[in-house]
């Protein structure tokens, strides 16, 4: 019997929280231990600045931006 050939394997990371695709066609991500809209915002966006675009799409779940908390669903523009 001969053994499986893995050579084409690519090994890859994923974030604490996994982005996924969303019904609306747009991503979700689902909050981590520690994360903050900034942090989100820099390994979504590439920019802690951008955390507004986070904020504004999910006013609704989010009261206080410096407030969210593990397991929260947030929709990213």
């Amino acid at each position: 019997m001969p053994t499986p050939d893995f050579s084409n394997v690519q090994g890859g990371s994923a974030s604490t929280a996994p982005s996924e695709t969303g019904n609306n066609g747009g991503r979700t991500y689902v909050v981590a231990k520690g994360d903050s809209l900034s942090a989100i915002a820099k390994r979504e966006y590439g920019n802690a600045k951008e955390w507004r675009r986070i904020y504004d799409a999910n006013k609704d779940v989010i009261k206080d931006p410096d407030l969210i908390y593990p397991g929260q669903t947030l929709r990213l523009p």
